[in-house]
């Protein structure tokens, strides 16, 4: 997606900071820019602004009004590039366990705007291609625990090997069309619904 297309929201309750952050993303080529002010039910806002990027610029946050922001910032799954004028160890890693991309701490200049952007959403891309492979990972253990007591119950069930109880799931899932790990999990819920599970 190239820069010009991107969607961008400013969260600042202090306007004129949110100009400043405003015009050094528009002379950076960014044209759809939209900007909350009021901080009452801010998820919902989000939601219907249904940016690309947030950033968010806080001037003297408050403990609880960073905990909202970080809560936030665990709900929308999107780049977050946040502002605070001054920080914390503690916050700096609050503010990377919630899912904030880039946390600048009192650098609030038009001609940085740009680069933490960019440095905000190369991050977010980065850890949501972790995620996705740490699911796929998690995905593929447990389709291979299901296929295995799959296999267990039809081995038990019709007296034949390992490689036959395979070969039944493996044909039955391409007669219906499906993946081998939910005829597995059929078999399971079955097996499990008349108590003859292998547990």
């Amino acid at each position: 997606m190239s820069g010009s297309e991107l969607s961008i929201l400013i969260i600042d309750e202090n306007r004129v900071r949110a100009a400043i952050i405003e015009e050094g993303l528009r002379e950076a080529g960014h044209s759809r820019i939209s900007v909350i002010s009021e901080m009452a039910g801010l998820v919902r806002r989000i939601e219907e602004a249904a940016p690309d990027v947030i950033v968010i610029d806080l001037e003297n946050p408050n403990r609880d009004m960073l905990e909202d922001l970080f809560r936030v910032s665990r709900a929308v799954r999107k780049p977050v590039a946040m502002f605070v004028d001054k920080s914390d160890t503690a916050m700096i890693a609050e503010a990377i366990a919630a899912g904030v991309s880039a946390y600048v701490v009192d650098g609030l200049r038009k001609e940085r705007v740009k680069a933490i952007l960019d440095l905000a959403i190369g991050r977010f891309n980065a850890f949501e291609r972790i995620r996705a492979e740490l699911e796929t990972a998690r995905q593929a253990l447990s389709d291979r625990k299901a296929i295995d007591r799959a296999k267990g119950i039809l081995m038990k069930m019709m007296h034949v090997g390992e490689d036959e109880a395979y070969t039944l799931l493996r044909q039955t899932a391409m007669r219906q069309n499906m993946r081998i790990a939910k005829v597995a999990e059929s078999i399971i819920a079955t097996s499990d619904l008349f108590g003859k599970g292998d547990k």
